[in-house]
């Protein structure tokens, strides 16, 4: 058993279970990465309790449930470089008081974060062969033309790290699957500031849009590519 199936009532996934949910999204043979929002406004400038790097660093800080996951993104980014599989960088563009939207109504203080904020965390950057896509909604579909891009590049298949578990890799996710894109989530490679939002929403996603698979898994379907 997973840590994240841990936190989840028994009688829940029986309930699942009975209806029939669970099955493989069955991975195709032509994937790519999306690293989403791995920036120091949902990390925090150095690894600290969650909330500390809250009232230091940024509102919508992870702090160290992000840094602990931060190794695992970038193991996985490593080997899929080395298989020259794509790598698209979905990331949160600046908000001001202006053009916060809905989500800047519901978290006023998601437009007051600095130029460094933004930036993406050492170790996880893109280079000049990556598709940076900037988004201003949950999903990195929405928006943005990463459907188009994957269409072109014939890509079947997208494995989705970075954050948060409950909120962008969810609507990320649930579009994919709508595209009818198999979805890949590695469990070790996704953050959320809640533990119980992270655990329900592997679950739930896990059951119905994608396979969650654990880092053995991943790597071995890699290695595949």
């Amino acid at each position: 058993m997973e840590n994240w199936q841990k936190n989840i009532p028994t009688a829940d996934a029986d309930i699942y279970e009975l209806s029939g949910f669970g099955g493989s999204v069955k991975p195709g043979t032509s994937p790519a990465l999306l690293i989403i929002d791995v920036q120091y406004r949902t990390t925090g400038n150095s690894n600290k309790p969650i909330k500390q790097s809250i009232e230091e660093d940024y509102p919508t800080s992870c702090g160290n449930r992000a840094w602990d996951v931060l190794p695992n993104i970038k193991k996985v980014l490593s080997l899929v470089r080395s298989k020259q599989i794509p790598v698209f960088f979905p990331h949160v563009a600046p908000k001001t008081q202006i053009d916060g939207g809905k989500f800047g109504q519901i978290n006023p203080k998601v437009t007051s974060i600095d130029q460094k904020g933004y930036e993406f965390v050492e170790g996880i950057e893109p280079t000049g062969e990556d598709i940076l896509l900037p988004k201003r909604h949950a999903s990195a579909f929405f928006g943005t033309a990463l459907a188009s891009y994957l269409i072109d590049l014939k890509i079947d298949t997208v494995i989705l790290v970075g954050c948060t578990t409950s909120g962008c890799i969810r609507a990320t996710a649930v579009d994919a699957f709508s595209y009818n894109f198999a979805t890949l989530i590695p469990s070790e490679c996704v953050y959320d500031r809640s533990q119980i939002s992270h655990d329900s929403s592997l679950f739930d996603l896990n059951s119905k849009y994608a396979d969650v698979l654990n880092e053995t898994e991943i790597t071995n379907y890699l290695d595949t590519k």
